[in-house]
């Protein structure tokens, strides 16, 4: 149950909810706070270095490989990306790597902000703050790693009121 731990790749709105990653940063940064996870947008560096998409694509590409969850940050408007985060959502698909997908509007489930390219797929939706996604990160990876094709076929997944009630949310 260390997941936490371990590397995730956040995927987000670059433009329009920058805020709440560097909200996570400020969680990862505070010591009494246990939330790890790869700063893998660098992308403004990254871009000024080389304008090839294909260059940033393969370091992109490159971090996810290590990761071993993703975070997706849903706002209003990342279901009309295509560039980066479709693309990254489809490469994290592909890798069969976990998603945890936090919805900046709070939804527990996932709702109309969530993008087509993961919608009713195994995915778990939480809303976004800290200790949902950090509950999401110490035990989605293991279970999303347990299921058996067939089960990661049912769509959605969402965690009950009791478990926000545990958490204290």
């Amino acid at each position: 149950m260390s997941s936490h731990t371990d590397p995730s790749y956040v995927i987000f709105d670059g433009d329009n909810d920058g805020w709440a990653y560097r909200f996570m940063r400020g969680w990862k940064a505070n010591d009494r706070i246990d939330f790890n996870f790869f700063d893998a947008h660098d992308l403004d560096t990254m871009t000024s270095r080389a304008q090839s998409e294909a260059y940033v694509k393969s370091n992109l590409k490159e971090r996810m490989l290590q990761s071993s969850a993703v975070i997706a940050l849903i706002g209003e408007k990342t279901k009309n990306l295509y560039r980066f985060v479709r693309w990254e959502l489809e490469l994290a698909l592909e890798l069969s790597l976990p998603i945890v997908a936090a919805n900046i509007n709070e939804s527990r489930q996932q709702d109309a902000n969530c993008p087509p390219i993961i919608r009713d797929q195994c995915v778990v939706h939480v809303p976004f703050k800290m200790r949902a996604i950090r509950f999401a990160l110490d035990n989605w990876p293991d279970e999303y790693r347990r299921m058996s094709a067939t089960d990661r076929r049912g769509g959605a997944r969402h965690y009950g009121p009791h478990i926000y009630a545990e958490l204290g949310l």
